[in-house]
């Protein structure tokens, strides 16, 4: 009895062993592919078809199956960079990518399982740094979202002929150094100074010349005013002396108007003043 028992342990052990290889997932005759994967099976090392999330059976020992994500995946890293006048700056970027379900295979059989470490993470790094030095310093802040969009369009030209497509790319942060950023605070400063400086001429030159102008047609007027003040007299004068009734009077009157206060120093028996129609004694 005993003999009997002991043959049917050992009986058991290989058919324990052949159940593992068949029915066990991943080494057995099945596996499962996730959701958003598909699974790229190999006979020898050779791909041989490639399969749909789900069940999947396939021949233990002989066949493996590699699950390739089609999901839409993330890269993010943190990198130094230079600008065009080799200002050195870190910075944080993303990419967003997918594989194409039916190029699945061409990655596998050209890059392998790795492509993130091998072909995304230095294509990621190589688009960004050559686009940043196409940049100033100043211009890779102010010009953040072109700076995005070029790197954006070089992702896409790198990564597309390996059947990687780019969805999005992000510029997380910029970080400068302490002493960069001082030197543009200064410039800022330095500029609005210039700026205000300029405004101020402006509006004095500009306050300048209208005083000018107030000034210079206050004169034209007072210059006409006089001209038209002369001219009327002249003309009152001639209408009085054709109708004959230029008195002494009136002539007294402007002699006295065109008099200027100033008595003589020195005196004779005669008037001071000699007006029109005076006799002398």
């Amino acid at each position: 009895m005993s003999e009997f028992l002991k043959g049917r342990k050992l009986l058991l052990i290989p058919l324990v062993i052949l159940g593992a290889i068949l029915f066990l997932p991943g080494i057995g005759i099945w596996t499962v592919v996730d959701a958003g994967h598909v699974g790229v099976v190999t006979r020898f090392g050779a791909v041989s078809r490639v399969v749909n999330p789900g069940l999947v059976f396939k021949l233990p020992l002989f066949e493996g199956v590699y699950a390739m994500e089609t999901r839409t995946q993330k890269e993010q890293i943190d990198t130094v960079a230079a600008s065009k006048d080799l200002q050195a700056f870190t910075s944080t970027i993303a990419l967003n990518y997918h594989l194409q379900g039916e190029k699945a295979v061409e990655v596998y059989q050209n890059i392998g399982v790795d492509y993130s470490d091998r072909i995304i993470a230095p294509a990621l790094q190589e688009a960004f740094k050559s686009t940043t030095t196409q940049f100033t310093s100043n211009d890779l802040i102010s010009q953040r979202e072109k700076v995005k969009q070029l790197t954006y369009e070089n992702l896409k030209n790198r990564l597309t002929k390996y059947d990687i497509i780019v969805d999005d790319f992000n510029i997380v942060n910029f970080a400068f150094s302490q002493a960069f950023r001082d030197s543009i605070e200064q410039k800022t400063v330095a500029e609005q100074n210039r700026e205000k400086a300029e405004i101020d001429a402006q509006t004095k030159a500009i306050q300048a010349k209208s005083d000018a102008d107030t000034a210079t047609t206050k004169a034209e007027a007072d210059a006409k005013a006089t001209v038209d003040q002369a001219k009327s007299q002249a003309e009152a004068q001639k209408a009085l002396k054709d109708s004959g009734n230029l008195s002494d009077q009136y002539l007294r009157f402007l002699t006295i108007q065109k008099w200027d206060g100033k008595l003589p120093s020195a005196t004779s028996g005669t008037p001071f003043v000699q007006l029109p129609g005076d006799k002398q004694n």
